[in-house]
């Protein structure tokens, strides 16, 4: 049986409650289980990618480092709209991971393509 090409699309912010961290989590377990992981990050979703993230005292674990991780995990590429960094001041540098930048239209194709899109 083939795996199943599985999409998480990160559209809020790092901590802003618990929900970035369990997109993550999902991510690589499924990915541990050998399905086909696409990540994707849009809007608020790109500051998930942005180095030195520090999580306030009352906030959400800082889950930044499993990041690290996409590539044991055969996670890869990872995909960030280039307008929402745009936006937001930011570019492709100012990322902790390489990323791969798609317009909102090519991204969509890559949506159309997968089995399963869970969106955080």
């Amino acid at each position: 049986m083939r795996p199943k090409r599985l999409l998480f699309v990160a559209r809020c912010p790092p901590h802003g409650g618990a929900r970035a961290a369990e997109m993550l989590d999902a991510a690589l377990i499924a990915a541990s289980f050998g399905q086909d992981v696409h990540l994707a990050f849009l809007d608020d979703g790109v500051f998930q990618l942005l180095a030195d993230q520090q999580p306030g005292p009352d906030g959400p674990r800082n889950f930044a480092a499993g990041f690290a991780d996409l590539d044991d995990y055969d996670i890869d590429p990872v995909w960030v709209e280039r307008d929402s960094l745009g936006v937001r001041g930011l570019s492709a540098g100012d990322l902790m991971i390489p990323v791969t930048l798609l317009d909102r239209r090519d991204l969509a194709e890559r949506m159309a393509e997968m089995d399963v899109v869970i969106g955080s």
